[in-house]
């Protein structure tokens, strides 16, 4: 039984988002979703979540092919591993080749775990949509800024 694992912020829920989930769920007989609660995600990228860890735990519970969540409390994907027993650990491919990346493949390999890289969307992140936010935050600040250049 293929198992799998896509850990994610999930926050600020988008297409890329939906897309990982998906491919993930079509490569495993059953798929559990991590999401990295809001102190990691503090922590460990210095990001303060717009959607709280329960809410963000719950839209990604309430997709029909995720079967499980997970929250991670901690910055390491083998806790989680240990905590959920998963046989693939997927991820986008943006990761393929990066240290991060090659770190995971050498971890998971030594307890027979397979990561499976999927394809990453590229026209959306949570990056730029908080960028967006931002920026347009700025301009209701600031009416009198010139709204063409802001974005």
């Amino acid at each position: 039984m293929r198992i799998g694992y896509a850990a994610g912020a999930f926050d600020l829920f988008h297409v890329g988002h939906l897309n990982l989930l998906r491919r993930a769920a079509q490569s495993c007989d059953l798929l559990i979703a991590g999401v990295v609660s809001d102190e990691m995600l503090r922590e460990v990228k210095g990001i303060e979540p717009v959607i709280p860890t329960v809410e963000r735990a719950e839209i990604v519970r309430s997709m029909r092919f995720v079967d499980h969540v997970h929250v991670e409390t901690t910055p390491s994907k083998m806790d989680a591993w240990r905590e959920v027993g998963f046989t693939h650990f997927f991820k986008g491919d943006d990761w393929r080749g990066t240290p991060k990346g090659l770190r995971l493949e050498e971890q998971f390999a030594e307890v027979g775990v397979e990561v499976e890289y999927l394809p990453y969307t590229m026209h959306t992140s949570s990056t730029a949509l908080r960028r967006a936010l931002a920026a347009l935050t700025r301009v209701e600040a600031h009416p009198a800024v010139d709204t063409a250049n802001a974005l």
